[in-house]
């Protein structure tokens, strides 16, 4: 065993929960600083795991108790109040084990830790489903029937027959199986899981169409009516990409491309 306070620090950084119980009871009386520092930064570390596996774990258990087992599906959207870019769903089948930490609803997360949490829901997932439901369609559609034209499509994506649709938000009458749960991306593992990878792949999209209509800021905005976009929408016109039965307070002008 390590005698130096420093590869006694060492140990205790990558201990997991159950070699910290015995590193503690060997080293938790040790007088020196970094020994000291060392053990608590690997016990709060470890506390913080439990607490994140405790509320998952949550999650997991509220599904099932409002899905009655079987094949679920979670579904949330984003994008629904944004001006330009598309409206996005996504499906999600999970399996029962493992469980997938770090989800929640995808507003909790930064970038960073959404885009770590989507990766290991695609490693775990069932199945996922993806629908876009681009502009000109919700222009011509409205907002209501959009958002029922891209939960059908994808749950139809994911490839499977569920038992149970679990949607995020109120009633949408989109499948038979459907149950609705408010704010449900934060008590609900699938929806959860949906909400975080529906944001990243349309974050993803609007950073592609960034590039493609420079001047607009839709890798900031993601589309959304933020001053700076407000400000070029009203400066250059709309794009083929904006919601123009959405931009009626902002500008009377044809579309530039």
């Amino acid at each position: 065993m390590p005698t130096s306070a420093k590869d006694i620090a060492a140990r205790f950084a990558i201990a997991t929960p159950d070699e910290l119980d015995a590193l503690l009871e060997r080293y938790g009386d040790d007088p020196r600083k970094q020994v000291q520092v060392a053990a608590a930064r690997a016990v709060k570390a470890r506390d913080a795991l439990m607490a994140e596996q405790h509320r998952v774990d949550a999650l997991y258990s509220y599904q099932e108790e409002v899905s009655g087992g079987g094949i679920v599906i979670g579904v949330d959207e984003v994008g629904r109040g944004a001006v330009a870019g598309p409206l996005t769903v996504c499906a999600i089948c999970l399996p029962a084990q493992p469980h997938v930490l770090g989800i929640n609803d995808s507003k909790q997360l930064t970038p960073k830790r959404r885009e770590e949490v989507a990766a290991d829901i695609r490693e775990h997932a069932d199945a996922i489903g993806i629908c876009h439901i681009p502009p000109e369609t919700i222009d011509r559609v409205g907002m209501a029937r959009a958002l029922r034209m891209a939960m059908a499509g994808a749950i139809e994506d994911t490839g499977i027959e569920p038992d149970c649709v679990l949607i995020d938000g109120n009633p949408v009458h989109v499948h038979p199986k459907e149950t609705c749960i408010v704010k449900g991306d934060a008590r609900c593992a699938s929806i959860a899981a949906a909400s975080i990878v529906a944001k990243v792949t349309r974050d993803a999209l609007m950073d592609e169409l960034d590039a493609v209509y420079p001047g607009y800021g839709f890798a900031a905005s993601k589309g959304y009516a933020s001053k700076e976009h407000i400000d070029a929408i009203r400066s250059h016109g709309l794009t083929p990409v904006h919601r123009a039965s959405f931009c009626g307070n902002f500008i009377e002008a044809p579309r530039l491309f």
